[in-house]
């Protein structure tokens, strides 16, 4: 257990970490300003979707920041909440048959068992319930119910499900639960979160900009038309150079490391934002939901993280644990 300041509530192998998020309530700050000082500069255009963006954000860096910087479980539960909200949000864009709903109750019933394990610190168990022991109970439930028709898409569908949205998001939730480094610098799981969460968003937001500033040529147009290689390049690029800068600070990487997570989660990002779009596109929906106002839903926002969590964390988890 971390050493605490003698008022019992922040860990102070955190510091770091806690002079991340003021950095980021800097930021926070700066966009908002920027946001009101647009709409008084130009009062005939729409600002509404920035501020609603600038404003979930708020929303977002405040309730990661306390479950990340008050206690470790803290961020286990939100997380689970996480998967539990993206797996409803995932189910409601799909037609599901009216004779799973037996079997999505037990999908429903291995998300808390699911972070169960990573709340045990049980890796064993953890890593294998959903690729395998789930992969192998739900259709033979399925199976039982007796209902053949449309029994393979169904049974596809509700184990991709699982995958992307609770065993992919838990390895943030296990990044939490893993051992602090003592160092020159002490490492606690919060500071990998922190460092694996900004720098996949901010390869988002430098794909996006890179490309609206000097994007020509598309890279996947008929999934996403938004996307071309300038941005992708631009983006990576970015993303590898902050992983370079950020890792002595966070994370127990060397400098060659570092770089190589930065190509890793800014190439990884991007795949998993197009499978997802891939997914909504064959859905016929724009966004998952509305539910973050300016971002569409919880999977809009994670899409990339789906990617980026369990990769971050076994390269983490096999170089250093």
């Amino acid at each position: 257990m971390n050493a605490w300041f003698p008022a019992g509530l922040f860990p102070t192998a955190q510091l770091p970490l806690y002079y991340a998020f003021g950095g980021v309530l800097v930021l926070l700050i700066i966009a908002s300003v920027v946001s009101l000082a647009l709409k008084r500069a130009r009062p005939a255009k729409n600002y509404t979707e920035l501020r609603q963006r600038v404003r979930t954000w708020w929303w977002i860096a405040a309730i990661f920041g306390l479950a990340l910087c008050l206690h470790p479980k803290g961020a286990i539960i939100l997380m689970a909440l996480v998967s539990f909200l993206a797996f409803k949000e995932y189910l409601s864009l799909l037609t599901t048959r009216r004779t799973d709903h037996v079997v999505l109750l037990w999908a429903y019933l291995a998300i808390p068992l699911q972070y169960w394990w990573v709340w045990q610190n049980w890796y064993g168990m953890f890593i294998i319930f959903i690729p395998v022991y789930l992969f192998l109970f739900l259709p033979m439930r399925m199976v039982m119910v007796g209902d053949t028709r449309g029994f393979l898409q169904s049974a596809g569908t509700l184990h991709w499900g699982m995958m992307t949205t609770v065993f992919s998001l838990s390895h943030i939730a296990f990044l939490v639960n893993l051992p602090d480094l003592h160092g020159p610098r002490p490492l606690t799981g919060g500071m990998y979160v922190f460092y694996l969460l900004l720098l996949t968003q901010l390869n988002d937001v430098a794909q996006y900009i890179w490309g609206k500033c000097i994007g020509r040529h598309k890279v996947i147009p008929k999934v996403s038309p938004n996307k071309t290689v300038e941005g992708l390049v631009g983006g990576v690029l970015t993303t590898t150079l902050l992983a370079w800068l950020l890792a002595p600070w966070f994370t127990p990487f060397t400098p060659l490391e570092s770089v190589l997570i930065g190509l890793l989660i800014g190439v990884a990002g991007f795949i998993g934002d197009v499978v997802m779009s891939a997914v909504k596109r064959d859905i016929g929906v724009k966004d998952a939901s509305s539910m973050l106002p300016g971002h569409g839903g919880i999977l809009d926002r994670l899409d990339s993280l789906t990617y980026t969590a369990p990769l971050f964390f076994h390269v983490l988890y096999f170089l250093h644990y």
